[in-house]
């Protein structure tokens, strides 16, 4: 400070390490309507604060000096340093989706995000999307080199459809032929989740909150985590990249409540979930899957990965029968109803994939099998739920003969049409045949943290 001395000794010292700065400003008084100009006044800090919770704040440290000279240089010196960290955006192409959830997203972007992307100086190109498949076709014709990151604003089908779009994007640019991808190339650029939507699941995953300013601050800080991508497809045909999905109960649920579309979010999910475990039915198919296999110098490694299958190498397993719920994830899927994950054996990054299998069982027990998701105790210790490590997985539906007449109009109509409900991260698709799922590790990076640990989530916090 200048001036009085008495303020410098009333002034606090404070270390502030750059890695937590993420902008600074020349600071000006104005008078209202000035945008130009103005008594100088010093210049100010922006900081990226840790909080509880694992979320993340900004703030703000003044810092006085009169001098145009003075203040410039410190300015100047202080963005070279900020210019030299990596990962870090300059310039991302943002996707808001105006329907998620209660209609928030577009306010979330513009009063919590978009302020925070102009104090950093980044530059953004908003596309509002109008309709489904709106993301995906921008992408497709998208100059991707033109940005260093792409930001989803929105709920779990939003950021679906974007990580789909950013993939297939991918693959188009690499000459690859996308009806059958055995080996895809990674996304060119990360990707970012502004949560928005209902349950959030990926934006739980990598920041362990559901919270705009946390994810913006992620992005901002260029906080990069590699996560494993699926490809679900057909015989024929890519149907999705994704991270997560469900057969059967989970399917079957959204597919009700996409048909109730005309009911408020909250009220169609409730009345299908009620709907749909009041009329409880297994579906009958068969799985194979090949079991991850690891090294065994690699084994002390992976301590933290449950094998509770593991054959020889190339070896496929069949199970048949009938199944209330089928879930294949290769992310944990954490969410406020499910704070340990939908399958907390996994992890964002480790080259696997979770295989959970509820076979047919009473309601009761399917209902206790489900409530074990909000606690703490495991939730597949029931002798109907099997789990497994996989790398690959094949569901082949059996179509049914004979449909009892009580059974939901929706049901009847795609066990007649022949195609199967799949909820892939929380978008319904329907399918005839048989659905193969291969796990691609670390074919995307995400702005956000590994939330696997609190403690190596903050180590990995501090060390960027």
């Amino acid at each position: 400070p200048t001036g009085d001395s008495s303020m410098v000794l009333q002034a606090q010292e404070e270390i502030v390490e750059m890695k937590d700065v993420f902008s600074v400003k020349v600071k000006r008084r104005r008078f209202v309507g000035q945008k130009k100009g103005g008594t100088l006044l010093g210049i100010t800090i922006f900081k990226c604060l840790n909080k509880e919770e694992n979320k993340l704040t900004d703030s703000a440290i003044h810092l006085n000096n009169f001098s145009e000279d003075h203040c410039h240089l410190w300015f100047r010196h202080l963005k070279e340093i900020l210019n030299g960290f990596q990962n870090r955006p300059k310039s991302l192409k943002v996707f808001v989706n105006p329907c998620s959830h209660r209609r928030e997203a577009t306010r979330v972007y513009y009063e919590q995000v978009a302020p925070l992307f102009k104090l950093a100086d980044i530059k953004t190109d908003v596309t509002v999307t109008e309709y489904e498949g709106h993301a995906l076709s921008v992408l497709k014709e998208c100059e991707l080199q033109a940005f260093d990151g792409v930001v989803c604003v929105g709920g779990d089908g939003s950021v679906s459809e974007v990580a789909h779009g950013l993939l297939l994007k991918a693959q188009i640019d690499a000459g690859k032929n996308t009806d059958y991808i055995p080996a895809p190339v990674r996304a060119p650029v990360p990707l970012g989740v502004i949560p928005a939507g209902t349950t959030n699941i990926l934006a739980h995953t990598l920041y362990g909150v559901k919270h705009a300013v946390t994810a913006t601050l992620h992005i901002i800080m260029g906080h990069i985590q590699p996560v494993d991508v699926c490809t679900f497809s057909t015989p024929s045909k890519l149907l999705r990249f994704g991270f997560s999905a469900m057969f059967g109960f989970g399917a079957r649920t959204l597919a009700l409540a996409e048909n109730h579309r005309w009911m408020p979010s909250n009220q169609r999910k409730d009345f299908a979930f009620i709907k749909t475990l009041a009329d409880l039915k297994p579906e009958e198919c068969e799985l194979s899957f090949l079991p991850l296999q690891i090294p065994q110098e690699d084994s002390h490694e992976n301590d933290r990965i449950t094998l509770l299958y593991l054959g020889s190498k190339d070896q496929w397993h069949k199970i048949q029968g009938h199944f209330l719920n089928v879930s294949i994830m290769a992310i944990p899927c954490l969410c406020s109803m499910a704070p340990r994950g939908l399958a907390p054996n996994t992890r964002l990054n480790n080259g696997s994939m979770a295989l959970i299998v509820v076979q047919n069982t009473s309601r009761t027990e399917f209902i206790k099998h489900l409530k074990r998701y909000t606690g703490v105790k495991n939730q597949f210790n029931f002798p109907f739920v099997e789990t497994y490590t996989v790398q690959e997985v094949k569901v082949q539906p059996w179509f049914k003969s004979g449909l009892d007449a009580k059974e939901n109009t929706y049901l009847n109509a795609a066990s007649a049409e022949g195609n199967y409900p799949w909820n892939i991260d929380g978008d319904l698709m329907k399918e005839a045949s048989e659905v193969h799922v291969r796990v691609h590790p670390q074919l995307i990076n995400l702005y956000g943290v590994n939330t696997d640990d609190l403690e190596s989530s903050q180590a990995t916090c501090n060390c960027i």
